[in-house]
């Protein structure tokens, strides 16, 4: 213990006499312990962190699975899981609502759930104020009770004795019973919670809609789970075989990944990203320590003949690097905490799951510490080793050079190609992202996104689902909006463009073999359309018609397909003269009825989904001929959308003075929405690799620097014997790049596996994208020709006869 604390005093003496060269390692270290600390913190609450409820590791969610497709189920399979499983102490289902809550001005719209009684007890949450819902509650007639998150009660008042009192829901009142305490909830997008209460005709076997989460029994597994859940619809599919035969179940841990799979992706590709980040920075600090041995070579060596092992000095110089990165780690806590806090800023909503708790803590701590500590190692043993094999006769010797000397500058050189290598993998993986950046750019979205507003009206359930009055009032809604000046087209749809058809539906082409396994047909995205839907979207038919005022209840049932339809399943057939057979959507109620046949009388360009790089197979049928209670609406403006807001809300009220216009948004806006998460990714890793590119730069210069200041004498004896200053320059040069070069060309292998590991995030990039890596080869060199010409400059203006003198 006495050895190590004088140790440690011996260290700071000695650092604290070369404060330039402490703050720059210091600073280098915070930098890359901070970018670490930042992105681990982000990957660690949503991938690693075990889920904040009480005895998470009992939560599983429960899915219906057709094939190897997970989905939601339907309320017939709920009732029966729930009566048939052994295996849980308590089976939950959900599902998402919207609700118009009235206010003094105009009604606001709020997100919320639908969930069984009994959730959030199962969930473990406790109460801010209140309680859970009551098993009397989950009984049509008295379910009109309603849980808050803590932000929606602040957002209404922060009122403590709102207990009790009533809140008009979609026209109706809702006695409050809870309120959720602040944090997790409150980062949702679901703000409000009602009883979910079916009613007859719901409880069918058909109709997919719900989500369903469960806790185990003690001592249950996730397999017996499973065993049981696998019997449970086994019976099921004998009993109902038109509706279930071909579905089983999938039970798997609650957790906070269940996000798409290039996100996820996404994450451990940035954690790796900063992890050549530190390694960089170790290497720069390395050859920094490599720079001070140098320096200190006769203190070392007068040590030595003193009696000093060579075990000794290494400790001492190792004491020294572990003692640089705790205190770099140390300021890389504070630097990681406001990158944290950056990114939490400009994180696109709903990047993260909302149990994601960005926040530092013990793990993210013990990470810090353990990633300070290599790091330490990493850039402390190369130089305390070299420094320790000092020959003191010679290092004592006037003017006399260490045998060590050419060794350690070749590791110093090595260090430099290694850290060209790192930080062009880096590098190309940030090009290669803006290259994907820049294809989703051109993507032909299949419209026209300028000048159109859209918003959702969120019709409350408790209105009337007759067809024909469903039709009246969106017929008399588009009309009002049609009269505000300044539009020029409107349109209703159940899914509206980038956000998909609204149903996903299975079918049957009329005339082709029908599956005897129903589970067995094929897929498509399936929506009503006003007439004005192409128009009002620029959306191009490019074979047949469009839907028309004239497809009408009374007339043909007909539908449109996009050109993604018609390639996966029409290639061999004339699509205008082909019906399709889908079961129907009955209006405000999940069930399916029978199967009704839909010729196809138009195939429209396709629209791309959501995420912008593929399009779906679409059907869109006539709004008007299945008119649907809840919808999207697309305005079409003359001047700009999103200044018209007011007056297209306005028309909207005048119609209905109780639905809200919910998430008022331009298509420019969810386009832009839709990028969100590409362009934050990007500027993460452009921003990661500028760090590496100057570090790079920096490496290269400091080796340069070093390299000149060693071989003074030599450059000045060739100056002497006829050498012009420009051959000087280009000598220098020469060795920096070709240090950069051998660092680039090991780096390209490391770039083809940065290439490959990204290959589910980009977009049109190949593996091996020639263009990226020229360009960054390209801008490297640049920046070693530059770090290079500095120190060359400064070699070729030596003054030969006074450098030769002083040596």
């Amino acid at each position: 213990m006495s050895s190590l604390l004088r140790n440690l005093r011996y260290s700071v003496r000695m650092l604290w006499k070369s404060p330039g060269l402490t703050l720059t390692v210091l600073l280098t270290l915070a930098l890359g312990i901070g970018a670490n600390t930042a992105i681990f913190t982000v990957d660690y609450a949503t991938l690693l962190a075990p889920m904040p409820y009480p005895q998470p590791e009992q939560l599983v969610v429960v899915w219906s699975k057709i094939k190897t497709y997970h989905n939601g189920i339907s309320a017939g399979d709920y009732t029966d899981w729930k009566n048939q499983a052994h295996s849980f102490s308590t089976l939950s289902a959900f599902t998402g609502a919207s609700f118009n809550i009235a206010s003094k001005e105009e009604p606001e719209n709020i997100d919320g759930r639908e969930v069984t009684v009994g959730y959030y007890n199962m969930m473990g949450r406790p109460f801010f104020l209140g309680r859970d819902f009551l098993p009397e509650e989950g009984v049509a007639g008295k379910d009109h009770v309603v849980i808050l998150t803590h932000k929606l009660w602040a957002h209404l008042g922060g009122d403590s004795k709102i207990l009790g009192t009533a809140m008009r829901l979609n026209g109706e009142p809702y006695t409050v019973v809870g309120v959720l305490p602040p944090g997790l909830d409150d980062r949702s997008d679901e703000q409000l919670a009602v009883p979910l209460v079916f009613k007859p005709e719901q409880l069918n076997h058909d109709f997919h809609w719900l989500l369903s989460i469960g806790r185990l029994k003690p001592g249950v597994t996730i397999q017996q789970a499973q065993a049981d859940m696998d019997a449970v619809t086994a019976n099921i599919a004998k009993a109902y075989p038109k509706s279930n035969q071909g579905w089983g179940s999938f039970v798997e841990p609650l957790k906070n990944d269940f996000l798409p799979s290039e996100r996820k992706q996404t994450l451990w590709l940035l954690l790796g990203a900063v992890a050549f980040i530190l390694l960089i920075a170790c290497v720069n600090v390395a050859n920094l320590l490599l720079a001070r041995g140098m320096a200190r070579q006769k203190e070392l060596a007068v040590r030595s003949a003193l009696g000093a092992s060579r075990r000794t000095i290494f400790v001492q110089l190792l004491t020294e690097s572990l003692l640089l990165a705790l205190t770099g780690g140390l300021l890389g806590v504070g630097a990681g905490y406001a990158m944290l806090r950056a990114l939490i800023a400009i994180m696109p909503k709903g990047t993260l799951p909302s149990e994601a708790d960005l926040q530092l803590n013990l793990p993210i701590l013990g990470f810090t510490l353990v990633a300070t500590t290599l790091a330490g190692v990493l850039f402390g043993s190369a130089p305390a080793w070299y420094a320790s094999r000092i020959d003191p006769g010679e290092a004592l010797k006037e003017g006399g050079r260490t045998g060590t000397a050419a060794g350690r500058h070749r590791l110093r050189q090595s260090l430099v190609v290694g850290e060209f290598a790192l930080a062009l993998a880096l590098l190309s993986g940030a090009g290669l992202a803006i290259h994907s950046f820049l294809n989703l750019l051109k993507v032909d979205l299949g419209m026209n996104t300028d000048h159109v507003l859209t918003f959702f009206l969120n019709v409350p359930d408790s209105r009337p689902k007759d067809p024909e009055k469903i039709t009246a009032y969106y017929h008399q809604m588009l009309a009002s909006i049609d009269s505000v000046p300044g539009v020029t087209a409107t349109a209703a749809s159940t899914g509206l463009p980038l956000y998909g058809a609204g149903f996903g539906m299975p079918f049957t082409i009329v005339g082709k073999p029908a599956f005897n396994d129903p589970s067995l047909r094929p897929n498509t995205e399936y929506g009503m359309v006003t007439p004005g839907f192409f128009k009002t979207f620029g959306v191009k038919i490019t074979s047949g018609r469009a839907i028309s005022d004239q497809d009408t209840t009374n007339s043909v049932k007909v539908a449109v397909v996009n050109e993604d339809f018609v390639k996966k399943y029409l290639k061999d057939a004339d699509p205008l003269q082909t019906r399709i057979s889908v079961e129907e959507l009955i209006p405000g109620v999940t069930k399916l009825g029978p199967p009704q046949e839909w010729q196809i009388v138009g195939v429209y360009h396709t629209v791309k989904a959501r995420d912008s790089k593929d399009g779906r197979p679409e059907m869109r049928i006539p709004f008007f001929q299945i008119p649907w209670p809840g919808a999207g609406i697309g305005v079409r403006t003359a001047g700009d959308p999103a200044a018209m807001v007011k007056s297209i809300a306005a028309a909207v009220h005048r119609v209905d003075p109780e639905v809200a216009v919910a998430f008022p948004r331009t298509m420019d806006e969810i386009h832009d929405n839709v990028l969100s998460n590409d362009r934050f990714t990007l500027t993460l890793f452009v921003c990661f690799a500028v760090v590496a590119l100057l570090l790079a730069a920096l490496g290269v210069y400091g080796v340069m620097s070093f390299s000149v200041a060693q071989r003074k004498h030599e450059i000045a004896l060739r100056m002497a014997l006829g050498s012009r200053r420009s051959g000087v320059v280009a000598l220098i040069v020469r060795e920096g790049l070709t240090l950069a070069g051998i660092g680039l060309g090991l780096g390209l292998v490391g770039a083809y596996f940065v290439g490959r590991s990204m290959q589910t995030t980009l977009y049109g990039v190949g593996k091996l994208d020639l263009s990226v890596f020229a360009s960054v080869a390209a801008l490297l060199l640049t920046s070693a020709v530059i770090a290079c010409v500095v120190p060359a400059r400064r070699a070729a203006s030596v003054q030969p006869m006074q450098a030769l003198r002083s040596e």
